[in-house]
């Protein structure tokens, strides 16, 4: 089974001033962001619920500042990767969203899935495909792995859209809201027939943020790296291979 963490950054300037923050206006994160990975750092570090194998980052000064803080926590080196970027955002790039809106004006993605959120910058559709591709590169590469990729919310969206196959094009009607810090997690699992599918295992774990702020620390070595040791059961008795398998040979008879 390949294990794929996607970790959203901390707290950044740019989410509080707030800026549309490319390569130019990402300034990196804010105190609290910084608060949030260091705890999220000594809970992974005491915890040792992640075993990873590979550490990968968006090479945004946000998303690099947050893995280069729990590196530690996981003894590996990162691996910058341009491809696990937010969305572009072109020429906006460093604009206030006030100052955005007055010089592009806004881009309903649902209307207009083809128009770019500004010049040189990605629409939607073009912005989850980069995102399937380069998940898909980095799982394929990492088979049978543990990943960790700290990124943005936009990408942990994507990941949404193409684990489900869900329409790529336009932006979907349920909107998510991915916590600071939180983790996802994602399991590839392939069948007797070769065939892989992607499993849910959790979604804006952020359970360590609680531990901000504190004046005493949290024994995160005391928290099980799982729920429960015990088996797990799906809630439909067979799998789908399973199940066509078991219609093939009703019908045989």
């Amino acid at each position: 089974m390949t294990h794929l963490y996607l970790i959203r950054h901390g707290e950044a300037v740019a989410n509080v001033e707030p800026i549309l923050a490319g390569m130019h206006g990402d300034a990196g994160l804010t105190k609290l962001g910084v608060a949030q990975a260091e705890a999220l750092r000594d809970r992974l570090r005491e915890s040792h619920e992640i075993r990873a194998d590979v550490l990968i980052a968006s090479t945004l000064p946000r998303a690099r500042q947050t893995a280069e803080i729990i590196a530690p926590a996981l003894e590996l080196p990162i691996q910058f990767d341009d491809a696990v970027q937010e969305l572009n955002v072109g020429e906006a790039d460093g604009l206030s969203v006030g100052d955005f809106k007055a010089k592009y004006g806004l881009v309903d993605f649902r209307q207009q899935p083809f128009h770019p959120i500004a010049p040189g910058g990605e629409f939607w559709g073009s912005f989850v495909l980069r995102v399937a591709v380069a998940l898909d590169r980095i799982t394929r590469e990492h088979e049978g792995k543990t990943v960790v990729v700290v990124c943005h919310g936009g990408v942990i969206d994507a990941s949404f859209m193409i684990f489900f196959a869900m329409n790529t094009l336009t932006f979907p009607n349920a909107e998510f809201h991915t916590h600071n810090t939180s983790i996802t997690h994602w399991e590839r699992v392939v069948g007797d027939n070769g065939s892989a599918r992607w499993r849910m295992h959790g979604y804006n774990d952020d359970v360590h943020l609680r531990a901000v702020g504190r004046n005493d620390h949290v024994q995160w070595d005391d928290v099980p790296p799982t729920a429960t040791e015990e088996r797990d059961h799906p809630a439909v008795p067979l799998s789908p291979e399973s199940q066509h398998r078991a219609d093939d040979a009703s019908h045989a008879h």
